[in-house]
């Protein structure tokens, strides 16, 4: 298992200064990780970086609170891909999801849905499944489904909590195979990471931190369930 063509990692503390996410994005480039994922304010950098290379630039749009309105999300996404982002990993407003305003929702995921799939990008939906329950969870992958949405996924890595078993498997029950689900938060180890793609995950998201650890079994890194994976 090339478990590292799975993760997307992650360089996304807010307080990096531009020599540390250059390092880390160097270092998810040496292992080969399926995408780096950068704050919209690395996007340029991480772009040339990863030139010539088999990791692909993935950012997170209206991170990590989900609250912008979607005329503003929709511009987000079109910038994004004018600097040549291969996916995006946008945050849906769960508090539409815990008002049961499933309309609000849909519409939150289709004005990005709209740009993205006319430009061939990938779009995740990220849920922060830490405030969901098992019901909303698997209603919100329905609607993201219905959206236009290529993935759903449980964590922005700076709620209350990550990725759960039973979070995941509540996406993978409600996605029918129609969209992919992808953990994200927590996952700090090989053994945690193979559960999940056993279980059915197609993607991971992890600090990219925790790289090697991950893919070669090092100590596992240490932190709470607020930290940035």
């Amino acid at each position: 298992m090339e478990i590292n063509r799975y993760l997307d990692a992650a360089v996304l503390k807010p307080e990096f200064t531009r020599e540390e996410a250059i390092k880390a994005i160097k270092e998810c480039i040496v292992f080969n990780t399926k995408t780096v994922c950068v704050r919209p304010c690395d996007i340029d950098l991480a772009v040339e970086m990863c030139k010539g290379t088999q990791t692909e630039v993935s950012c997170v749009l209206a991170f990590p609170h989900g609250t912008s309105p979607k005329e503003v999300k929709a511009f987000e996404a079109k910038l994004y891909i004018q600097k040549g982002v291969h996916e995006i990993d946008m945050v849906v407003n769960y508090g539409f999801i815990k008002s049961g305003k499933w309309d609000w929702v849909e519409e939150d995921i289709k004005a990005v849905a709209h740009v993205t799939k006319k430009a061939g990008v990938a779009l995740k939906t990220i849920f922060e499944t830490a405030y969901l329950t098992t019901a909303e969870i698997e209603k919100a992958t329905e609607i993201a489904i219905t959206s236009g949405a290529d993935f759903v996924k449980t964590s922005t890595g700076f709620g209350d909590g990550g990725a759960t078993k039973e979070a995941v498997a509540a996406m993978l029950k409600a996605s029918k195979g129609k969209v992919k689900v992808k953990p994200s938060g927590g996952i700090r180890n090989f053994e945690t990471a193979k559960m999940y793609i056993d279980m059915g995950a197609e993607r991971l998201g992890s600090n990219y931190a925790a790289n090697a650890v991950i893919i070669k079994g090092k100590e596992e890194v240490k932190g709470k369930e607020g930290d940035v994976y």
